[in-house]
């Protein structure tokens, strides 16, 4: 069976997109290589394929357990079978799962990054036949990257228990980014196929106003379709959901504080066109597919243009005209500004905090290795009397270096556990038969009950047992109330995972060469953006292409940048003067977006593009009003 073959029978299309078929044929050579292709551009598939064609298992690793999940999910409806091993699981979970891929009929394994480095893993990796080891998101490798993930070292490492081609994936890398993921990784040879990273079809605009919610208002009404606004707070975005709905804008908002079942729900509104505009943080986007996204907003400057590109990037994949439009002002260098003070604590700092933490847990010195510990961010700044920034920073950079995992919003399933025997069960009287019957669906459905708290799906026993979730829920509290089952209700929160025992004062390494390099490299991809966003010269496609190291682009013609060179010219000068004679003298200033099109959206003459940002440009100087 050939590439194309496994293509059409899994997934329906008859041929690839481009720079797909060179990366799946390179890995069937055999052949280490790293693919970096824009957002939206079927990175998957490029592992999916080879490894389908291949006698084994791969391994793919993902720091997203969220996307993780649903690719599982995605690949068992296809009919192919894949199992996950996530920071979420205990000991026993994953010791079932790791044993299911070792000698379950499994082509795909996914896996957290922080379990690569852990005993149990690697006794059974190194019995797997293992066709791939698949690096997603593989910029966080790299010391250089803007989300560098320490665990993701142990990745160079598994490459000497599996004798196994590595395929590396990534949307967003440059040129040394790109350098350092093939070193880290253990590249026999190297070997980058890239796609070019232009997207003609959307036209990027930076927007200095001081008025960001009427912009943005503007630009919903302004532009037909589905919409996405990021902002950096989870209030924000519930804050621009109530004023967008305020103003006839269908609406909603999107954080990873949200419950599971309610970022679905939201989710599933809006992929369905229920929901027009979703205002968001970057938590939302990652593994959404929908091509038909018209504009993206910035409500707030990025940190870089890495998380921009990409961000922006989930706009128009359909190939159609769409918007990526940031909105900013001198505010918000400002805030960039103290945001990279904070974001790099000193050493004595994050030290403190490291101990702060294990106090507030009551862990002593030379003990704690192993613990997993629910955290509440806001709790222990206010019981210390700390800045919740400087903690926060503190806390991630105690990640990068090796002393815990933090996993922020984290879904932890509903679990259970029997804890009478099996044949003392019959002997028990219930008052609600439900209970039986839910006890026997258990049995019926899980193993391991009888000895550890297992994962089990609320919704496929609610609907079996045809009761409400929140019924089902009332059942099992029910059950241990009686002492029959032990239940772990679901759960959403914040996990630190202690990597070792608790150092004594002055035996924290925390690496200041490290800090110093991770805080120079911040600041310049921070310098960067603000330069992007500031610069009125360069075309804002060319300036991003370049920053990852496509040198030779021309104009897009459609950016801000563009636009304004040719409103320079006189022919566009020609339809700012009528624009403005007709709507202040023929209109009195009473005018309708659609008034202007007719008027002079003609063929021939000016597009619907440059009519609009022509408009915009004469209410932005108040040479006209705003629109009706």
């Amino acid at each position: 069976m050939t590439a194309q073959d496994t293509l059409k029978e899994y997934w329906g299309y008859d041929s690839f997109r481009p720079m797909q078929e060179d990366i799946v044929n390179t890995a069937l050579e055999d052949r280490d290589v790293l693919a970096i292709l824009p957002t939206g551009g079927g990175k998957s598939v490029c592992f999916q394929v080879p490894a389908l064609m291949r006698e084994g298992i791969a391994i793919v690793v993902t720091p997203l357990i969220a996307l993780m999940k649903d690719q599982v999910q995605n690949l068992n409806d296809r009919g192919i079978r894949a199992l996950c091993v996530n920071a979420g699981m205990s000991r026993r979970e994953v010791d079932t799962a790791l044993n299911n891929a070792l000698y379950g009929d499994y082509k795909f394994l996914y896996v957290s990054p922080e379990r690569l480095s852990t005993p149990l893993f690697k006794g059974y990796v190194s019995e797997m036949n293992v066709s791939y080891i698949v690096v997603d998101e593989a910029h966080c490798i790299s010391q250089w990257g803007y989300d560098f993930r320490p665990d993701y070292l142990q990745i160079g490492k598994l490459r000497e228990l599996v004798d196994a081609p590595v395929i590396a994936l990534t949307a967003t890398a440059t040129p040394q980014v790109a350098d350092d993921i093939m070193e880290r990784l253990g590249f026999k040879s190297k070997c980058l196929i890239k796609s070019g990273f232009e997207r003609p079809n959307l036209s990027y605009i930076v927007r200095e106003c001081e008025d960001k919610l009427g912009q943005l208002l503007n630009i919903c009404n302004g532009v037909d379709g589905t919409g996405i606004v990021y902002v950096r707070s989870r209030k924000k975005t519930e804050e621009l959901a109530t004023f967008l709905t305020s103003n006839g804008v269908s609406a909603s908002f999107y954080h990873a504080g949200l419950g599971p079942a309610v970022r679905a729900q939201r989710q599933e509104q809006w992929k369905s066109g229920d929901v027009r505009v979703m205002a968001c943080t970057n938590a939302f986007g990652m593994g959404i597919d929908k091509p038909d996204v018209r504009f993206v907003v910035h409500f707030d400057v990025p940190d870089c243009p890495e998380a921009y590109f990409q961000e922006a990037g989930r706009g128009g994949r359909d190939g159609k005209r769409s918007y990526a439009v940031l909105l900013w002002n001198r505010m918000d260098i400002k805030r960039m500004n103290q945001i990279a003070a904070a974001s790099f604590p000193s050493l004595e700092y994050i030290e403190d905090v490291y101990h702060k933490i294990h106090v507030f847990y009551n862990i002593p010195y030379d003990t704690g290795a192993g613990r997993q510990l629910k955290f509440e961010l806001e709790e222990f700044c206010k019981h210390f009397k700390l800045q919740y920034s400087s903690v926060y920073y503190s806390i991630v950079y105690l990640d990068r270096t090796g002393h815990w995992t933090f996993s922020e919003d984290i879904d932890i399933d509903t679990r259970v556990q029997i804890v009478v025997d099996r044949d003392d069960l019959y002997d028990i009287e219930f008052p609600d038969a439900r209970m039986t019957r839910l006890l026997d669906l258990l049995m019926r459905r899980y193993s391991g009950l009888f000895s550890y708290p297992v994962p089990v799906d609320e919704n496929y026993l609610s609907s079996h047992l045809g009761v409400p979730v929140p019924m089902l829920r009332q059942l099992l509290y029910q059950l241990s109330l009686q002492h029959v089952i032990r239940y772990v209700p679901a759960d959403h929160a914040t996990v630190i995972f202690l990597r070792h025992d608790r150092l004594r004062p002055k035996n924290v390494n925390l690496e200041p060469q490290r800090h110093a390099m991770l805080k120079t490299a911040a600041v310049g991809r921070m310098d960067k953006m603000i330069d992007y966003v500031s610069q009125t010269e360069v075309c804002r496609s060319a300036y991003l292409l370049e920053y990852f190291g496509q040198t030779e682009s021309a104009d897009c013609g459609t950016c801000d940048v563009c636009r304004a060179k040719s409103l320079r010219r006189p022919a566009q000068s020609d339809l700012s003067s009528e624009m403005k004679t007709f709507i202040n003298d023929d209109m009195a200033g009473n005018y309708t977006l659609e008034d202007i099109l007719c008027r002079f959206a003609v063929p021939g003459r000016y597009s619907t593009e440059e009519c609009i940002m022509t408009l915009r440009r004469l209410i932005d100087q108040s040479e006209v009003p705003p629109l009706a």
